[in-house]
């Protein structure tokens, strides 16, 4: 039977899991668990927390419910147990050896609940000489040898905002292995930790790059390459607005329409001639800058040419595109990404706006049958009425 909350809304309908309130992946990991149907509660702890941003707007926390719980209290780990006995899978972000001080660890939840999934999304790990340590984003990065590949050869290297750690090397592999371990434990195993690294996710997505330097097809620098920007019809251009356009004109089918269009057919047998990239990345620099970036988008409207305009956060949803299928939604008042990816029989959709905090713990409370929520709590705390 599905849990309340979440009947008929995308493939994790009657999923029931236990968000051990954080900020970073953490919280996105879970966010894209309650955007597949899965019933997300979020602890939090009183006085709240998070971004520092009006909860109203922290479209991380969407779809989800939240019960207030002090885990320094003496009966706070009681009540996260408690629901740690009812849930499949349970997240949290501390840091390696906090858990289990707060008494909420995966030994003392399994004693509860054999069959739970209890994920751990840190930075370093749960072992290792920098486990213990404090870190962000940028710093686990930096060490997987990814962010050095990012940027122009004379500069130093590009901020990738928190994308790269963060959400694609922390948050997607902890779902991945969420998931994995859920199947596993359905399939009639146990439940089991899943140890959820940004250095180890984030060192995985470049898998092909090093399969490339092992057989001597990347170099070990930036701007070098065919896919860093080395390459003259691999990159970005400044056009005459100020703007940019994106072209990844790989293939020499597409390589010969960009030039075409671009207007620079004389320098189509420069595609796989090294010596002749520098005079073609100019060549191509300065045609760019002849025209704005409407303009150009206009040229390359309907081509197979790999040429795309290089939107800002605010032009993206209107991009007509993206306007048609979807991509992006508006829920009480913000416009944000709908989620993603899609399934043709148990779809999905943004159902709530970001949870107050506390603001649903008589209803987990009553759906989970944990009463112990309700005893003692402090008013909620969050975004006003």
């Amino acid at each position: 039977m599905a849990a309340a909350g979440t009947a008929g809304h995308g493939p994790l309908t009657g999923v029931r899991v236990v968000e051990l309130a954080g900020i970073g992946p953490g919280p996105f990991a879970a966010m894209l668990l309650a955007d597949l149907g899965a019933d997300v509660v979020r602890v939090d702890r009183p006085g709240g927390g998070g971004l520092g941003i009006d909860p109203a707007y922290d479209i991380t926390n969407r779809n989800k419910r939240s019960v207030v719980v002090d885990l320094k209290a003496p009966d706070g780990a009681e009540r996260v147990l408690g629901l740690a006995g009812r849930a499949d899978v349970l997240v949290e972000g501390y840091r390696p050896g906090v858990a289990e001080r707060l008494g909420v660890g995966p030994a003392a939840c399994h004693a509860r609940n054999p069959g739970l999934v209890y994920g751990r999304m840190t930075g370093w790990g749960q072992d290792g000489p920098l486990a213990p340590r404090a870190g962000h984003d940028i710093a686990y990065i930096a060490l997987t040898g990814t962010l050095g590949m990012i940027g122009a050869p004379d500069a130093p290297p590009a901020v990738p905002a928190n994308l790269l750690g963060d959400y694609a090397g922390g948050s997607l592999y902890l779902v991945v292995g969420v998931l994995a371990a859920l199947h596993h434990a359905r399939a009639g195993g146990a439940g089991q930790v899943v140890d959820a690294a940004i250095v180890d996710g984030t060192a995985h997505l470049s898998s092909m790059i090093h399969g490339m330097l092992a057989a001597g097809g990347w170099h070990d620098r930036r701007g070098a390459n065919l896919l860093d920007g080395g390459c003259p019809y691999y990159g970005t251009y400044r056009t005459a607005d100020g703007r940019y356009m994106a072209v990844g004109a790989l293939e020499e089918r597409f390589y010969d329409e960009f030039t075409e269009l671009l207007g620079l057919g004389e320098h189509a047998s420069a595609r796989k001639d090294l010596s002749r990239w520098g005079e073609l990345r100019e060549a191509v620099a300065a045609r760019f800058g002849t025209r704005t970036r409407d303009e150009w988008t206009a040229v390359f409207d309907g081509s197979d040419a790999c040429v795309a305009p290089v939107l800002s956060l605010r032009e993206a949803p209107h991009h007509p595109h993206l306007a048609a299928r979807g991509t992006f939604t508006e829920h009480g008042g913000i416009t944000q990404p709908a989620p993603a990816p899609r399934f043709s029989a148990t779809p999905t959709t943004v159902r709530g706006g970001p949870a107050r905090p506390g603001g649903d713990t008589a209803d987990v409370a009553r759906d989970w049958d944990v009463p112990d929520l309700l005893q003692g709590l402090p008013e909620p705390k969050g975004t006003p009425e």
